[in-house]
Protein backbone atom coordinates (compact mmCIF):
# COMPACT_ATOMS: atom_id res chain seq x y z
CA UNK A 1 0.00 0.00 0.00
CA UNK A 2 1.55 3.34 -1.24
CA UNK A 3 0.94 6.83 1.01
CA UNK A 4 -1.76 8.92 -0.71
CA UNK A 5 -1.06 11.97 -2.49
CA UNK A 6 -0.52 14.71 -0.26
CA UNK A 7 -0.07 18.01 -2.05
CA UNK A 8 3.27 19.99 -2.26
CA UNK A 9 1.96 22.72 0.33
CA UNK A 10 1.08 20.45 2.85
CA UNK A 11 4.48 19.06 2.77
CA UNK A 12 6.06 22.64 3.58
CA UNK A 13 4.05 22.81 6.72
CA UNK A 14 4.80 20.78 9.91
CA UNK A 15 2.06 18.84 11.85
CA UNK A 16 2.76 19.29 15.62
CA UNK A 17 1.36 16.85 18.15
CA UNK A 18 2.07 17.36 22.29
CA UNK A 19 3.42 14.35 24.29
CA UNK A 20 2.99 14.18 28.38
CA UNK A 21 5.46 11.55 29.86
CA UNK A 22 4.00 10.37 33.15
CA UNK A 23 6.21 10.11 35.86
CA UNK A 24 5.16 6.82 36.11
CA UNK A 25 5.53 5.24 32.76
CA UNK A 26 5.85 1.59 33.09
CA UNK A 27 8.90 1.87 30.95
CA UNK A 28 10.96 3.73 33.92
CA UNK A 29 10.57 0.90 35.44
CA UNK A 30 14.51 -0.82 36.17
CA UNK A 31 15.56 2.39 33.33
CA UNK A 32 17.60 3.06 35.23
CA UNK A 33 17.66 2.49 38.98
CA UNK A 34 18.19 6.06 40.55
CA UNK A 35 18.04 7.72 37.24
CA UNK A 36 14.95 6.90 35.54
CA UNK A 37 15.39 7.76 31.38
CA UNK A 38 12.70 6.66 28.91
CA UNK A 39 14.15 3.64 26.70
CA UNK A 40 14.85 5.17 22.87
CA UNK A 41 12.04 2.22 22.11
CA UNK A 42 9.41 3.69 23.73
CA UNK A 43 9.51 7.48 23.39
CA UNK A 44 9.85 5.35 19.23
CA UNK A 45 6.69 3.49 20.18
CA UNK A 46 4.76 6.89 21.35
CA UNK A 47 5.82 9.11 17.89
CA UNK A 48 4.59 6.30 16.19
CA UNK A 49 1.22 5.99 17.70
CA UNK A 50 0.82 9.58 17.40
CA UNK A 51 1.48 9.50 13.32
CA UNK A 52 -0.97 6.71 13.31
CA UNK A 53 -3.68 8.70 14.97
CA UNK A 54 -3.38 11.18 12.45
CA UNK A 55 -4.57 10.10 8.86
CA UNK A 56 -2.95 12.45 6.63
CA UNK A 57 0.71 11.18 8.54
CA UNK A 58 -0.72 7.47 8.90
CA UNK A 59 -1.08 7.33 4.85
CA UNK A 60 2.60 7.99 4.85
CA UNK A 61 3.82 5.33 7.08
CA UNK A 62 1.20 2.80 5.87
CA UNK A 63 -0.12 -0.59 6.98
CA UNK A 64 4.04 -1.45 7.67
CA UNK A 65 6.06 1.22 8.95
CA UNK A 66 9.69 1.58 8.35
CA UNK A 67 11.88 3.59 10.66
CA UNK A 68 14.59 4.32 8.31
CA UNK A 69 17.10 6.43 10.57
CA UNK A 70 16.72 7.47 14.16
CA UNK A 71 19.00 9.77 16.47
CA UNK A 72 18.68 9.52 19.89
CA UNK A 73 20.14 13.09 21.09
CA UNK A 74 19.08 13.88 24.51
CA UNK A 75 17.72 11.54 27.60
CA UNK A 76 13.41 12.14 28.14
CA UNK A 77 12.95 12.29 31.57
CA UNK A 78 9.62 11.40 34.06
CA UNK A 79 7.00 13.96 33.86
CA UNK A 80 9.05 15.66 30.35
CA UNK A 81 6.75 17.71 28.23
CA UNK A 82 7.57 17.31 24.58
CA UNK A 83 6.38 18.57 20.77
CA UNK A 84 6.91 16.07 18.16
CA UNK A 85 6.90 18.08 14.56
CA UNK A 86 6.33 15.77 11.92
CA UNK A 87 6.83 16.84 8.48
CA UNK A 88 5.57 15.15 5.45
CA UNK A 89 8.15 14.54 2.49
CA UNK A 90 7.98 12.80 -0.54
CA UNK A 91 9.22 9.34 0.55
CA UNK A 92 7.64 9.14 3.87
CA UNK A 93 7.76 10.98 7.60
CA UNK A 94 9.93 12.06 9.13
CA UNK A 95 9.99 13.34 12.49
CA UNK A 96 11.53 15.86 16.07
CA UNK A 97 11.09 15.47 19.14
CA UNK A 98 11.99 17.76 22.28
CA UNK A 99 10.94 20.38 25.26
CA UNK A 100 11.77 23.16 23.29
CA UNK A 101 14.84 23.78 24.86
CA UNK A 102 16.51 20.03 23.17
CA UNK A 103 15.90 17.61 20.19
CA UNK A 104 15.44 14.56 22.13
CA UNK A 105 15.19 12.46 19.01
CA UNK A 106 14.65 12.87 15.41
CA UNK A 107 14.20 10.35 12.00
CA UNK A 108 12.16 9.20 9.46
CA UNK A 109 9.84 6.76 8.95
CA UNK A 110 8.44 5.51 5.38
CA UNK A 111 6.37 2.80 4.36
CA UNK A 112 7.84 -0.77 3.18
CA UNK A 113 5.39 -1.40 0.62
CA UNK A 114 6.26 2.44 -0.59
CA UNK A 115 10.06 1.58 -0.43
CA UNK A 116 9.70 -2.01 -1.77
CA UNK A 117 11.41 -3.60 0.96
CA UNK A 118 10.57 -7.03 1.62
CA UNK A 119 9.57 -7.90 4.93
Amino acid sequence: MQGAAVPAAAMDEPVVRRLDIAVDHPAFDGHFPGRPVLPGVALIAEVLEAALAEPALAARVGAMPQLDVVKFLAPVLPGASLVIAFRITPGGLEFSVGDGDHVAASGKFSSRAASGTAP
